[in-house]
Order: structure tokens, then sequence, then C-alpha cells
């Protein structure tokens, strides 16, 4: 039998949809932070087929069979709604900030790379050096610091900067 274009779910099968949509939801942000930082700018492509198989892959599991229009938008409605109250709830929290947005990351010090915290966070020595070159520097020993911003840019310190640590960032001030 025909089925209309704008068939509506069952109101189980709507709240079904919507519970599946609130899960895959936050396993999702869940598991991407955990990925570590990385600028959209910064994406190879492994990470770009990831995004675009991870979103085939839990198409599924949110809407199940259900292929209407009612469907679809009670996903995406889910979504984005939860994207809001997510938002809301980390600018209202810092400690809930803290853990999903994280902090700012030292990954070079006095002109030294950082091993471990680089490989915690996912840097590479070659996106430091492209870091550096941005600066207009061709070697670790001309930069105080490099850190590695929350939103996953790589902020670089000349030497002959003073630094001071606010509560949630690194500032620079530029000594005369």
């Amino acid at each position: 039998m025909y089925k209309h274009i704008f068939d509506y779910p069952t109101l189980t099968g709507a709240l079904i949809i919507a519970a599946k949509t609130a899960v895959v939801y936050i396993v999702l942000i869940l598991g991407l932070r955990f990925l570590g930082k990385r600028e959209l700018g910064q994406m190879n492509i492994y990470d770009l087929v990831l995004i675009v198989v991870l979103g085939n892959a839990v198409q599924n599991a949110m809407i199940n069979n259900d292929n209407t229009l009612g469907g679809g938008i009670i996903a995406a409605f889910v979504l984005l709604a939860l994207n809001r109250i997510f938002n809301r709830v980390i600018e209202r929290s810092s400690k809930i900030e803290r853990f999903m947005v994280g902090q700012p990351v030292l990954i070079v010090n006095q002109g030294h790379m950082l091993h471990k915290p680089m490989t915690r966070e996912g840097v590479t020595k070659e996106q430091v050096m492209a870091a550096l070159r941005e600066h207009g520097m061709m070697k670790t020993s001309e930069a105080h610091m490099c850190v590695l911003e929350v939103d996953g840019s790589i902020s670089v310190v000349p030497n002959g900067s003073h630094v001071y640590r606010t509560k949630r960032r690194f500032r620079a001030v530029r000594l005369p």
C-alpha cells in the first residue's frame, strides 16, 4: 500500500525515535570529545570519513525502519534541542565545560616540545612546526611556549613575551 510522504509515526514510535536519538547524540558527543582537540580545518581525510560513516551508522539506530518525513523531523528536532540544552549547560557549569570542552594544553615550553601532552592530544610535530611557521618562526627554540587551545588551534608565544595564566586561558603580554 502507498505510504504518503507526510505519514506521521505513532506517539509510541515518536517517543522511541526521540529516546534513541538522545542516546546516540550523547554517545557521539562523549566519543568525539575523547578523540582530542582538532579544528575542523585540521581534519584529515580519515577524520572526514569517520564523521560521514558515523552519521550513516547511527541513522538506523535512531529511526530504525521509520523512513517517514515525521520520523526524520523528530530525530532532527531532538538533535537540535539537545544541542541547545547541552550548550546552555556548558555555559552555566564550569565543571561540565572543563570536562566536555577541555582546557588549554601546554605543548611547547621554553622551546622544548612536550611529547606526552602532544601524544595525549593527538598533535604531531608537523602540526607544531606549521603553527610556528605561521608565526614566522623556524625552530621551537624561538618559541617561549605553544598552547593547544580548546578549539584545536595552536597559539604560539615568542621568546621575550611575558606570560601569565588566568583561570581559564593563557595570556601573553609583549615586553617593551
